[in-house]
């Protein structure tokens, strides 16, 4: 209500250029509508995370700046009015309601979108996603949030445009281990193999924020991995020993070369999570072999040969054994095209 701010049951109905509410009385609408939103130069917001307990509100703000808070029975309803209305209000845009309905189901995350920077918002005290108290099967979660919840939490900061990416990416932030997820029905579901299906927009399956996550972005000099370089397809992987920078010393790495974009990146094969621990953009890059005779300068400690060496194009020289020459000549070979 706009005198007192109430909430009360309304029958609306939607018309090409405007929305009409009516009251109920004995569980019929009233003959006369009590009032009408005009649609043109309208702006709506959904999800609208303006009230804490109150999830399932869409927002219309009219071109007279008089805001309209309108709360729906689930998830899937708002959704389906938001959609709606917001085709009214391009009704005479065409080509953007066309637009807005591919959008729905489509997939096109941001390039430039850091896991980090997205958990890092995440976290905020005051813009952050709210950490509550669940129950699920008599069990007792602190500082939890719901799957919906993040869904919705995602496309109000603008870091996804429709529910299917918004779920996209809230796996991708559980397969790298910001998130985790808590009890029966959130653990379940990650048994799934495709990776839109390891994550519930659900208002019961419950999610935390992994140990690590939080460490990770206290920490200034951990490095920042976007979306686009860890969604290419995967080309090649597999378990090769790398050159330290610092220390000089060689350690076991899961390497994994990406195409499209074409990355490679290595991972500490002793940790849990499946983050890269390091990785390079191969566009630009030098590979080639080391031959055996002889350590080559800039090379330390032991080493057993099958080494071959990448130079990028900022001029970072990264030297990796093989456990063959056969596997040093395969990874060679899968790389060159994607130099």
């Amino acid at each position: 209500g706009h005198v007192v701010r109430n909430w009360k049951v309304r029958w609306f109905v939607l018309l090409q250029d405007k929305l009409l509410y009516y009251k109920i009385e004995g569980g019929k609408k009233e003959p006369s509508p009590k009032g009408r939103i005009l649609l043109d130069g309208c702006t709506i917001t959904c999800p609208c995370l303006e009230y804490e307990n109150r999830p399932l509100l869409i927002k219309l703000k009219t071109k007279t700046n008089t805001d309209y808070f309108l709360e729906c029975c689930s998830r899937e309803e708002r959704d389906s009015w938001a959609l709606d209305i917001t085709g009214a209000i391009h009704a005479g845009h065409p080509v953007q309601v066309q637009e807005l309905h591919k959008m729905k189901n489509s997939f096109k995350l941001l390039e430039n979108i850091s896991l980090h920077q997205i958990v890092e918002k995440m976290c905020d005290s005051s813009t952050g996603i709210k950490l509550t108290r669940n129950l699920e099967q008599g069990n007792r979660y602190k500082e939890t949030f719901t799957g919906s919840a993040l869904v919705d939490w995602l496309i109000s900061h603008s870091f996804a445009v429709s529910r299917f990416e918004a779920v996209t990416l809230a796996s991708m932030l559980m397969e790298e281990n910001f998130i985790k997820p808590v009890g029966t029905r959130s653990t379940e579901a990650t048994r799934y193999t495709d990776l839109s299906e390891q994550f519930l927009d659900d208002s019961t399956a419950l999610y935390m924020f992994a140990e690590s996550s939080k460490k990770s972005t206290s920490s200034k000099e951990q490095l920042q991995f976007n979306i686009s370089e860890l969604s290419g397809t995967i080309v090649k992987q597999g378990f090769l020993v790398k050159q330290g920078h610092k220390r000089k010393n060689w350690k076991v790495r899961r390497f994994v070369l990406r195409a499209d974009p074409a990355f490679l990146h290595y991972y500490d094969p002793t940790k849990e999570e499946n983050r890269p621990v390091g990785g390079f953009s191969l566009r630009g890059c030098l590979v080639s072999a080391l031959e055996d005779n002889g350590v080559p300068a800039g090379v330390k400690g032991n080493v057993q040969g099958n080494l071959f060496k990448i130079i990028t194009k900022n001029d970072v020289h990264y030297y990796i054994q093989a456990s063959s020459k056969a596997e040093r000549a395969q990874w060679i070979e899968a790389i060159k095209p994607l130099t």
